[in-house]
């Protein structure tokens, strides 16, 4: 992946691998976390937890929608059910059951979408979750998360298990830059300033925070600051960090592997509209769905670069 080598970033793990390392800690500490899976333990990296629980590892096979009804009853028998699967299997094939038996009741399920985004590359467009983060804000009293790296994704997991209420953790199929150290602060809500700069925000998460990073690299090069946010927590977003962000510099842009409407871009703007109105433009999948193809090769098609993301803050900036 060439994401984050404009900004030095090294390659590290898979934020997917990085979610299984944490379960798998978890689970040696906490006996009330459960794990219940759609079949794809060895994809989603939950096997790791299952190969040292098997009593509280349940593998409902392909049924996506018994998967949340069994997560629903674990959670209202006082575990911690953490339901694992695809993004767009769970989010997409089991929507009304997790509308109704997660997010209704308030349940506290744990949510991860892995194999998100169009960086899957090969699976082809039927596999690629890139609606998800639509859907699970759109659910009342749900928290969605999308951490940047494996660091990220350690304590976003982390804090996944010990917020009480329905959580949506999205993680990705590939290998990411690695943003922080082993120490990252993460808090749910809560975002990273990663750079400082006065004429433009760069806003993003997921991949795309490595991808704005470069960006703020070609930017300081034609003399450019960029700002640079890890907005890892869409839902409850920071809304403080965008106000001071929309009052100190020109502009935002709003990066993100989805879709372009729903996502963090629409919950930035809506956000934006309200405290503080400034010019804004987004990178993003737009209205279409991809192809199967290499991951690499399909971010550059559809835009998803730091040159695409610097291009829209250039023209804030010098606007």
């Amino acid at each position: 992946m060439t994401l984050g080598t404009r900004a030095g970033l090294e390659m590290g793990a898979a934020t997917r691998d990085a979610f299984g390392r944490a379960l798998q800690e978890i689970g040696s500490s906490n006996k009330d976390v459960v794990v219940v899976d759609g079949d794809v333990a060895n994809s989603t990296r939950a096997e790791w937890f299952g190969k040292d629980n098997p009593d509280r590892f349940f593998n409902v096979g392909i049924a996506e929608s018994n998967l949340i009804g069994v997560a629903a009853g674990l959670a209202a028998c006082g575990k911690v059910p953490v339901a694992a699967s695809f993004a767009a299997f769970l989010l997409c094939n089991a929507y009304d059951q997790i509308r109704m038996s997660i997010a209704f009741p308030k349940m506290n399920v744990k949510l991860v979408g892995s194999h998100a985004g169009i960086s899957i590359g090969e699976d082809g467009p039927s596999q690629m979750g890139i609606e998800d983060v639509a859907l699970a804000c759109a659910l009342p009293g749900t928290v969605v998360m999308v951490p940047a790296d494996e660091h990220s994704a350690r304590k976003a997991t982390q804090q996944m298990v010990e917020h009480v209420g329905p959580t949506y953790l999205r993680v990705g199929r590939s290998g990411v830059p690695v943003i922080y150290d082993e120490n990252a602060d993460f808090k749910i809500g809560k975002a990273n300033t990663l750079r400082d700069g006065s004429d433009v925000t760069l806003v993003a998460n997921g991949l795309m925070v490595s991808a704005a990073l470069d960006a703020a690299e070609i930017l300081a090069g034609e003399g450019i600051t960029a700002r640079v946010l890890d907005m890892h927590t869409v839902k409850p977003v920071d809304e403080a960090a965008l106000r001071a962000a929309a009052v100190d510099t020109k502009g935002i842009v709003v990066a993100e592997e989805h879709l372009h409407h729903g996502g963090l871009g629409s919950v930035v703007a809506m956000t934006v509209a309200r405290t503080n109105p400034c010019r804004m433009d987004f990178v993003d999948l737009g209205d279409q769905f991809a192809k199967s193809g290499d991951g690499d090769a399909l971010l550059e098609e559809f835009g998803l670069t730091g040159e695409k993301i610097a291009e829209k803050a250039r023209a804030i900036a010098k606007g």
